[in-house]
């Protein structure tokens, strides 16, 4: 009798600790964060990855690499410009792990991941002392193929038009063409510059000026053109009435992972999409 309760007591105190240790180890369970939190218990993210492209995209790869970056302090993701088609090829060769572009994958790039990660619309813009408040999209395809270059053949004053644009490769421009442009080529006559701030200086400082930039560049130095009486807003760009815009791209080669797989990851989660909502973008959510 004094045997068989002895091998009781071992029976439940041997249960008591499988049970004990059952509890503690569900205690542990580590819960991932679909914002790019590191949740208790996971492995900090350690390392860094390049981001390249669209001088447009820039502004917002800035903010959400910011983001990131606060979540996971051993991280660094270097944001830089030089064009969509530049940040295409070094995604591609492999200088950088993403590429952004402002405009959509052509035939032959299209063997690249894609992730749209917003939509972003392409003001028109003048100075602000400009007279002239709304053009066709007729009026400014003239006005870029060199058929208009006096503000009074559009409701202006009698001066002649500065026709800002960007470089060949830009993806303002490629978008700006295929929505504007069609088959028409824009005049050689203009002003070039290779970034989405360099044409709103250049607007701003020459009262002649008409350019296009990303809406979310926009700022009260230049003023924004309403096209076919349709303001250039973010509203109007979800509803399809506002029609220059055109999409943010992020483009990595094959299937991302460790660091660039979390960023994206990050990037097309709601907190990242709040970021790009308040940057004047359209949440792809």
């Amino acid at each position: 009798m004094f045997f068989q309760r002895k091998m009781n007591v071992i029976v439940w105190l041997t249960l008591l600790c499988f049970f004990g240790f059952a509890l503690s180890g569900c205690g542990n369970e580590v819960i991932g964060d679909e914002d790019g939190d590191t949740a208790p218990g996971e492995t900090e993210l350690t390392g860094s990855i390049n981001v390249v492209g669209s001088t447009s995209v820039q502004p917002v790869s800035d903010l959400l690499a910011e983001a990131f970056m606060d979540n996971h302090l051993g991280t660094n993701i270097n944001v830089q410009g030089g064009g969509s088609t530049t940040g295409i090829k070094a995604a591609d060769n492999g200088a950088a792990e993403i590429g952004a572009s402002s405009r959509d994958l052509k035939e032959d790039e299209k063997h690249l991941q894609e992730y749209i990660i917003g939509q972003d619309g392409i003001a028109l813009v003048v100075h602000p002392s400009r007279e002239v408040s709304d053009l066709s999209l007729e009026q400014i395809k003239d006005i870029y193929a060199g058929n208009i270059t006096s503000w009074s053949e559009v409701g202006g004053s009698m001066e002649p038009i500065t026709v800002v644009t960007r470089e060949e490769g830009s993806g303002t421009r490629g978008a700006f063409e295929d929505i504007v442009m069609g088959d028409e080529a824009i005049s050689s006559g203009g002003i070039v510059q290779n970034s989405t701030g360099a044409v709103a200086s250049t607007v701003a400082g020459d009262e002649n000026a008409i350019g296009y930039i990303s809406l979310a560049s926009l700022d009260e130095k230049v003023k924004a053109l309403q096209v076919e009486g349709v303001e250039a807003t973010s509203q109007n760009i979800a509803d399809g009435t506002y029609k220059v815009a055109r999409p943010f791209i992020y483009v990595t080669k094959g299937e991302p992972s460790g660091l660039a797989e979390a960023f994206l990851d990050f990037v097309l989660g709601p907190s990242a999409q709040k970021v790009i909502e308040e940057a004047g973008l359209i949440s792809v959510n």
